[in-house]
């Protein structure tokens, strides 16, 4: 920045978003989105649900409303949101993002159904150190209808989103936008290696974040580490 202290010099993000979705058009809108990391041609609108969409019943799942309050104020690291990003051909990437310091880490999955789902969570929850294995907030969906089979083999306990409430998992839902910059939609997923994905959750994990003072998730997950240790 080449002025950071004259706050008029400065452009907003929304003001850049809406030169590229608003103002651009035809080729020099195509060269212009091509750097976005979602490339996307159109933007979502924040009132979009997914209203209509059919979900099955999680059979003795615990609420979020039930979710202690050191989990909400992201006090206390060891707490996770999760998710899956879909590619073509019904390939999937598990994605988990640690509340406190934002750290990622990608799991490759072989399929959508709650068994292999719940292998690949499994087994890589277990690389944690045991102070970093609190609990994981997922959505509805039924690929983690086996979550008491999580728990049993992590010791982490699992609550589930309301119905329609993607901002109940923000950190998650943030870091999967990001992603789409490695991942853009129609990627068929099943040619990454579980050694592909650690490469570039590493690249996530080593970025600043504003949200953290601009340290890294890698340095603020390792601090927290530290001190407990």
């Amino acid at each position: 920045m080449k002025f950071p202290e004259d706050k008029s010099l400065r452009i907003s993000p929304e003001t850049i978003y809406r030169c590229l979705f608003i103002q651009a058009k035809g080729v020099l809108k195509k060269e212009l989105t091509e750097h976005l990391r979602s490339r996307r041609i159109m933007r979502r609108s924040k009132k979009a649900s997914t209203e209509g969409q059919p979900r099955g019943q999680i059979i003795d799942g615990i609420s979020i409303r039930e979710r202690p309050a050191d989990v909400e104020d992201r006090a206390v690291p060891g707490h996770w949101e999760g998710d899956l990003i879909t590619g073509s051909k019904n390939t999937h990437i598990a994605t988990l993002v640690e509340r406190h310091s934002r750290f990622t880490m990608l799991v490759k999955v072989e399929g959508k159904d709650t068994a292999s789902v719940v292998s690949g969570l499994s087994k890589q929850i277990c690389t944690l150190p045991e102070q970093l294995r609190q609990s994981l907030t997922w959505d509805r969906g039924m690929e983690l209808a086996h979550h008491k089979k999580f728990t049993v083999a992590t010791n982490v306990q699992v609550y589930f989103c309301d119905p329609k409430s993607p901002w109940q998992r923000g950190a998650n839902e943030n870091t999967n936008r990001l992603l789409r910059q490695y991942f853009p939609k129609g990627t068929d997923l099943s040619i990454y290696s579980q050694e592909d994905l650690d490469q570039i959750a590493l690249k996530l994990n080593q970025r600043p974040r504003k949200t953290l003072g601009f340290h890294t998730p890698e340095s603020k997950l390792y601090a927290c580490v530290a001190s407990t240790s």
